[in-house]
């Protein structure tokens, strides 16, 4: 007979059976995963006194009255009510307007690192410690381009960071951010690196640190640690629609910030290095063009005349692929790197020529911050009846001599009088064709009729790269089959 209190029993131990399954230990892995969550307990106790609040204010001047003609029908409004003096005059006042961000002691005699856009027109900077005490710091100097600036306050014994190598950061990397978000001192936010390099449409000279730590306006200057208590980076700029965090944040690496603040320091102002060359990036179907295995390099499409790398040698075509043994990987690499060398000083640069690689040594000169950029030229009317497409699409015609002299060119170059159909590659009408690539080696585009020989005997699919001239600026580009055959 079929007992009821043996059929619960069973029941029971059916679900005591299911709960000790649900409670059993977790998987070695999983364990892993969570015993491996960071603690920042240490590094909070240990960096945040290094970090300081960095206050300032600001005088701007406005009228002081209403700007309004006595013809104006408000005009008698606003004297009545006492909005402008009797006699007109509303001249201007002024008045003060506060800010606020965050900064690292990088010394114990009062030096400290903060953003330049946090002190930028600052007739007052004050610097709170973690202990309350306050000094009003004295503006060293800026730097706009790396957005670094470098204070100093009168005190002794101060807690420092520790400076770090963002080289040795991973994508991944568990990092922080002490500062002063919306005003709230000594906040802390962790995150990961999200990316390494980036480059920025506004500055082309930093390779920014990106994360998805929680920088809000106030973090501005303040210190990106990584896991071991080195400043990596200083937080700088963000991505957002709405003004606050969006999960997209960006950090100055602490190695650029810390070349600009040693000449801050040494004579207020940062110099940087210049040797005279137009470069873009080099595709990898420009890389076959050259001869080259692999697309890594600055290609160089323009040689300022009497500059450092003319004098050394450098040609338009060249590939520059290492600066003094350091690796060039793409075009924006080229300018961090030699920007970063003092004036003066000689550098050995490794050149791709030909199929071959040369070696050149070349003076850093100066960069003008406030030089000029030329402005692109037209190359001269185009003649009056325009022939037919080749198989890229391109209307050629021979330049006149009077578009060479104009151009400056003594001999050669073919002139884009239109561009016809879907064309694959960056050209345009107005453009000259100085050269065609062949097996690495520029050969001068002669006329019209040669060129488009040339490009008649491509096969289908089939690319080409050429040396184009548009304005006063000269680049590579590859072109493929369009839909112009």
């Amino acid at each position: 007979m079929f007992s009821p209190s043996k059929a619960l029993a069973a029941t029971l131990g059916a679900a005591l059976v299911s709960l000790a399954s649900l409670c059993a230990p977790l998987p070695a892995v999983a364990q892993g995963r969570v015993s491996s969550l960071p603690d920042f307990t240490d590094l909070y106790e240990r960096q945040g006194p290094a970090v300081v609040s960095v206050d300032v204010t600001q005088k701007a001047r406005r009228q002081r009255f209403p700007d309004i003609s006595e013809d104006d029908p408000f005009y008698e409004f606003f004297r009545r009510f006492g909005q402008i003096p009797r006699g007109g005059g509303g001249g201007q006042r002024e008045f003060e307007t506060q800010s606020t961000g965050s900064g690292f002691i990088v010394s114990g005699d009062g030096y400290i690192v903060t953003n330049a856009h946090v002190v930028d027109d600052a007739s007052e900077v004050t610097i709170r410690l973690s202990d309350k005490r306050e000094f009003v710091a004295k503006v060293i100097g800026s730097d706009k381009r790396t957005d670094v600036s470098l204070l100093k306050i009168d005190a002794k014994d101060l807690p420092r960071v520790a400076i770090g190598d963002p080289d040795k950061l991973k994508v991944g990397e568990w990092v922080v951010a002490i500062g002063k978000p919306f005003g709230l001192e000594n906040t802390m936010t962790a995150g990961i690196v999200s990316a390494k390099g980036r480059d920025l449409p506004q500055e082309n000279l930093v390779p920014f640190i990106q994360t998805d730590v929680a920088i809000n306006p106030g973090n501005s200057g303040g210190p990106l640690f990584n896991m071991r208590g080195e400043v990596v980076g200083i937080n700088s700029l963000i991505y957002s629609r709405t003004g606050g965090y969006m999960g997209l944040a960006f950090a100055v690496p602490i190695d650029v910030a810390m070349n600009a603040v040693t000449q801050l320091k040494e004579k207020g102002r940062v110099t940087r290095g210049r040797i005279g060359v137009q470069i873009q990036e080099l595709t990898k179907e420009a890389a076959d063009a050259f001869g080259l295995k692999q697309a890594n390099g600055a290609l160089v499409n323009g040689v300022e005349k009497d500059g450092p790398a003319a004098k050394a040698g450098l040609e338009s075509g060249d590939i520059i692929v290492k600066v003094d043994g350091r690796e060039v990987r793409n075009s924006n690499d080229l300018p961090r790197i030699i920007t970063a060398i003092r004036p003066g000083s000689k550098v050995t640069l490794t050149v791709w020529r030909k199929g071959a690689s040369k070696d050149f040594a070349v003076t850093v000169a100066e960069m003008k911050e406030d030089a000029a950029t030329p402005q692109p030229r037209r190359g001269g009317p185009a003649p009056k009846e325009k022939g037919k497409p080749n198989r890229m699409g391109l209307v050629l015609s021979d330049l006149t001599d009077e578009q060479r002299k104009e151009l400056d060119l003594k001999s050669g170059g073919v002139l884009v009088e239109d561009v016809v159909g879907v064309v694959r590659g960056n050209v345009q009408p107005g453009d000259v064709i100085l050269a065609i690539i062949q097996r690495g080696t520029p050969v001068e585009a002669k006329n019209a009729a040669q060129v488009n020989e040339y490009l008649g005997k491509l096969e289908k699919g089939a690319s080409v790269t050429l040396q184009v001239r548009r304005g006063e600026n000269s680049f590579y580009t590859t072109l493929k089959l369009g839909n112009g055959e």
